[in-house]
């Protein structure tokens, strides 16, 4: 795995919810005033605060018959506008895909990754665009071609229509969505050879803490450096005390798989001189710590197989040879190398002189049982339905107060944005770039002063700093309205590389994120709406 999953907690979730769902709101708000004084002056800021109060009396007189009639109706209008033909593009990809990506990789498991990569990829880039278009463009038409008198004209509320446009949409992007998705399950397990579908499964890793120490045995807060521009690994010397230290909390006789404790890691090697190339890597050894009873059990040295799965198998029951006592002290995993508080910790040591092994948390976990390779993948089509979704209340939101195309590219810019700049933006402001702030990023360039020199003391740099921190501050609250999609993108990572979809590092964070918009969403649409001339062209 190239990236860290980070779990989540309730509480954790929670929170995330909450300052989602304030910073929409917050924007809701501010849309909203903004609407009201371009249309009705300073009598605008208290229509703004009447209508949010109707808005609420009206979700207490909603009509689910009303709502779902409009639902219908919306299904009934994509349909025909030939919403179907996605079927079509869809079919052909999957019949000519197979001779692009037949043998594209030598590796087995690598041909399974190009398999499902296609698959989710071909999915999300027909679904979503498709949603978008339809959503960004449906209530706009409708009003320019007058076919919404129909409904207006009825014993409707206007967040009954919106409700109506969203679920219908949504009910229809959820059938073709499952539809693409059987499909795309039955094409990987056809394409898959009878001799590989053993490695058709969703694992389901327990990952630890990592520490380091130095070669002299003391602790550090990471490893060496070999000068990688990613800074994901950090590298343990070998034949020195240097050690990676991994925690594994939890750990119960329920992890194990045939009564064995399966370890999986994927390290990387540094080599300072060619050292023995016949043996195919570098040695290493794992070493199982319990402090509380003063135990430490080495395993066998290990060889580390670069871009490829090393699998080690411990059975539960360990010899001892080092134990005081005599040799071959038979010690049970769980029982005695798991201490009090459940936890297991592992040390990894790199056993060649000159050579260093690299390693990132998520390089070595705890293998349990693993689950049918259908469950990863249905979360992982789940995690194409939630942005899609999120992609349909945008959309129709910005389409209730501007055009079809506007609407259109103002909701791409947001999922774009989303996709795309999440990283870059969380790395400027957590203030760890060195001039950071665009004003004086150009001020540097136009004076050709280096990043480590403080700017001069004066009127100039106060005026820089004042304007850096509001453009920062800007960028702060975009990073916390702009949807992050890049928690969706991250669960077809997990099917990509045979793992099963993390519930707390990405399932919930995503469900978090959805849920948060929906109100927000609601009343920005509902208060555009209600301000819109129906009858204008």
């Amino acid at each position: 795995m190239s990236f860290d999953p980070i779990p989540y907690d309730t509480f954790s979730a929670f929170i995330h919810f909450l300052s989602v769902f304030g910073s929409a709101m917050l924007l809701a708000l501010i849309v909203c005033l903004i609407v009201g004084v371009i249309t009705r002056g300073t009598k605008g800021i208290t229509d703004v605060f009447m209508a949010i109060g109707d808005f609420f009396v009206q979700i207490f007189h909603l009509s689910c018959r009303r709502i779902w009639s409009l639902s219908v109706l919306t299904i009934r209008e994509s349909l025909r506008q030939k919403i179907l033909f996605v079927f079509i593009i869809f079919a052909v990809l999957f019949m000519f895909a197979g001779w692009f990506l037949s043998g594209a990789a030598d590796r087995p498991d690598l041909q399974i990754q190009s398999y499902i990569d296609f698959v989710l990829k071909a999915i999300s880039w027909l679904v979503i665009p498709i949603m978008l278009l339809l959503a960004c463009w449906s209530l706009p038409e409708d009003i320019r071609l007058r076919t919404i008198h129909t409904v207006v004209t009825k014993p409707t509320y206007r967040i009954e229509i919106v409700m109506g446009r969203m679920l219908g949409f949504t009910l229809l992007g959820s059938v073709i969505l499952l539809v693409m998705g059987t499909v795309g399950y039955i094409w990987i397990n056809r394409q898959v050879p009878e001799s590989a579908q053993y490695q058709l499964v969703s694992k389901v890793p327990v990952y630890g803490k990592i520490a380091f120490t130095d070669r002299e045995g003391a602790p550090t807060t990471a490893g060496i450096n070999v000068g990688d521009v990613w800074m994901y690994r950090s590298y343990i010397e070998g034949a020195t005390k240097a050690r990676a230290i991994y925690t594994f909390k939890g750990i119960d006789p329920g992890d194990a798989i045939d009564d064995k404790l399966v370890l999986q890691s994927s390290f990387e090697a540094f080599r300072t001189h060619k050292g023995n190339m016949e043996k195919g890597g570098i040695l290493y050894q794992f070493i199982f710590v319990n402090e509380d009873k003063n135990l430490r059990v080495p395993t066998r040295p290990l060889v580390n197989k670069e871009y490829s799965e090393n699998v080690l198998e411990v059975n539960r029951k360990i010899k001892d040879d080092d134990a005081e006592g005599g040799e071959g002290v038979e010690l049970d995993i769980f029982d005695d190398l798991v201490d009090k508080d459940g936890n297991l910790t592992i040390e990894v040591q790199c056993l060649e002189a000159g050579q260093l092994l690299g390693m990132a948390r998520p390089d070595l976990f705890v293998r349990t049982p693993d689950r049918a390779f259908a469950v990863g993948y249905s979360k992982a089509v789940l995690g194409i339905w939630m942005p899609m979704v999120l992609v349909i209340m945008l959309g129709v939101t910005i389409s209730c107060f501007v055009k079809g195309p506007v609407a259109i590219l103002t909701t791409l810019t947001v999922v774009m944005v989303g996709f795309m700049s999440k990283e870059y933006m969380n790395e400027i402001l957590s203030g760890k770039m060195e001039a950071a702030g665009a004003i004086e990023a150009w001020y540097r360039l136009i004076t050709h002063m280096n990043s480590q020199t403080e700017l001069p003391a004066g009127p100039v740099k106060v005026i820089i700093e004042t304007v850096d921190a509001g453009i920062i501050n800007f960028l702060w609250l975009c990073q916390q309205v702009i949807p992050n999609f890049g928690i969706f993108s991250n669960m077809r990572e997990y099917v990509i590389k045979g793992f099963d979809v993390s519930w707390s590092a990405a399932l919930l964070p995503g469900i978090a994120t959805t849920a948060a918009y929906i109100l927000p969403c609601l009343i920005v649409s509902f208060y555009s709406l209600k301000l819109r001339e129906l009858e204008a062209k």
